[in-house]
């Protein structure tokens, strides 16, 4: 027994002076548990999708568009925009047209729009219209699931209260007291409810009975009230949806969701290949090599420039068999997406070469990027979207090569964008290349990877 205790006592050293393997067996796991715990709601802190931007043009300012309006700011997944502050810092109220420009340049990808002929404080209905850039799907059913939420909660209550005051206007204060108190007494003696608490909520404007009021013996009643409901709201509130962007898109599942995982394969795939600078210096390929005419720089320039082709020999053979397994259209707008790829797998390579270059062993280096790789694909956006996240994981998600080659995906993909907006995408990925080339150069000229 004691031989035993003294082997598991040796495994146990050797595991916890393997750093990357206690970081894959209990880093990642609690990172990722984490995350997915954000945006499935299963913490207790989960709140959900925030930070949503909407932007919302009131053009009718009635009782019920206000209501609507009150309503979408209270709702926390929402951030809701009505002006634009403009570079010399003037704050303009937005209007229709602007947040069509918005949505379809994605600055936005949602917006509520009140008509001025929407409805009046003396009409009983109310149309609107929602215009969406539906990038990604989950996001966009959310979305739409709140949005109906909201308005069916929130306008029929002003609508009737509106319609309660014309009412009592036309009968007289005390005729209609005298209607509410007698209607309240009916419901209270039918349901066997509080008539004073009933009455209490109809002056108020909420217009509910409460529960015993709507309790109902009969499931298939209640349901046929619900379905009943439903229908009179569909009848006096009118919702156009209009989809601004994306809309002749082939395969727009495949579309959103392709350009994410190949760029996570593709982290795994360039950091393999440039941590295996350890495996050539283990083999004494380096000594040979730099007794011969051959310099440091060689060899980066070498390993890199080798990356950078594999890395875009990857993406181009990934979305071509998106393209024959899914009907993705990549040829449409090859040329910007192959300049994409290009910029992604230079950011890739570099990512890879920065790991190379700090890491003392190729385990630590391959548990490091594991580690890395996983953690910015699901804050990135490559598994699900970043509003699902709490808003100091949306800010970090912008500081990861996913967010932005994604972005770059479906500004070509989805978007169909010209030259002069996939430049700050391009922009982005470069200048992290390069940044992070400095770095792994000056790690390299320090280090003892080549002697």
């Amino acid at each position: 027994m004691r031989t035993i205790l003294t082997l598991i006592r040796k495994d146990l050293q050797l595991f916890l002076h393997d750093k990357p393997a206690v970081a894959l067996t209990f880093i990642v796991p609690i990172v990722l548990i984490y995350i997915f715990g954000q945006v499935f709601g299963v913490s207790a802190d989960s709140s959900g999708p925030t930070g949503i931007r909407i932007a919302v043009v009131n053009e009718a300012d009635t009782a019920a568009t206000r209501a609507i309006t009150t309503a979408l700011d209270a709702e926390k997944a929402f951030r809701v925009m009505r002006d634009e502050t403009l570079d010399d810092g003037t704050v303009r109220p937005l209007t229709e047209t602007r947040v069509r420009e918005l949505i379809q340049d994605n600055t936005l990808r949602f917006a509520v729009i009140f008509p001025a002929d929407s409805a009046t404080d003396d009409t009983f209905g109310l149309k609107l219209k929602v215009l969406t850039n539906p990038r990604n799907e989950i996001e966009t059913q959310t979305v739409n699931g709140l949005l109906q939420k909201v308005i069916f909660t929130s306008a029929p209550q002003a609508m009737l209260a509106g319609l309660r005051k014309r009412a009592e206007a036309f009968i007289g204060e005390e005729r209609t007291d005298a209607f509410y108190r007698r209607m309240a007494q009916t419901v209270a003696s039918s349901f066997d409810g509080d008539a004073d608490e009933i009455y209490a909520r109809m002056k108020a404007d909420t217009f509910d009975f409460g529960p015993a009021a709507s309790a109902d013996a009969n499931a298939g009643s209640t349901e046929a009230n619900a379905n009943n409901f439903g229908g009179f709201i569909d009848r006096i509130i009118k919702i156009d949806t209009e989809q601004l962007a994306g809309a002749d898109v082939k395969s727009p599942a495949a579309t959103r969701s392709v350009g994410g995982w190949a760029i996570m394969f593709l982290l795994f795939s360039l950091t393999g290949a440039a941590t295996s600078l350890f495996d050539e210096k283990k083999a004494g390929l380096f000594q040979r090599l730099l007794a011969s005419p051959v310099r440091r720089s060689h060899i980066l320039w070498s390993k890199y420039l080798f990356c950078m082709t594999l890395g875009l020999v990857q993406l181009t053979v990934l979305f071509t068999a998106g393209r024959l397994m899914f009907g993705i259209d990549i040829t449409t707008h090859f040329g910007k997406l192959v300049l994409v790829c290009l910029a992604a797998s230079t950011a890739c390579t570099a990512f890879g070469m920065l790991l190379a270059s700090i890491a003392k062993t190729p385990a630590a280096a391959q548990g490091l990027a594991t580690f890395l790789v996983l953690t910015m694909s699901a804050i990135g956006g490559a598994w699900f979207p970043t509003s699902f996240m709490p808003e100091l994981i949306q800010t970090l998600s912008r500081f990861t090569i996913v967010y932005w080659s994604m972005e770059g995906f479906l500004r070509v993909l989805w978007q169909g964008a010209d030259w002069i907006q996939l430049l700050p995408v391009l922009g982005v990925l470069l200048g992290t290349a390069a940044a992070l080339n400095a770095i792994s150069v000056y790690r390299f000229n320090r280090g003892n990877l080549f002697d």
